[in-house]
């Protein structure tokens, strides 16, 4: 209910209503970096998680490759 004499004011006055609308872009424009700030943390983040996924995928893969081959090779040199 506190925003109804606000707007009456700002009907009545339009340097009351310029006013409290610079507040309110200024209020939106601080928001608004904030949350760029934000999704430019979240941004890094993910592209941080993708590259250490790509490197625990390689890792795997090498081992399992690695194991292959130790079982290949032993299963060849046991065969008589």
């Amino acid at each position: 209910m506190d925003t109804l004499p606000t707007i009456d004011a700002e009907r009545t006055s339009l340097d009351t209503h310029v006013d409290l609308c610079a507040q309110r872009y200024q209020n939106l424009d601080e928001r608004m970096g904030t949350f760029e700030s934000k999704i430019d943390n979240l941004t890094k983040k993910v592209e941080s998680l993708h590259a250490d996924l790509w490197k625990v995928l390689i890792g795997s893969a090498g081992t399992v490759i690695a194991s292959v081959i130790t079982v290949a090779g032993v299963i060849i040199t046991h065969i008589k």
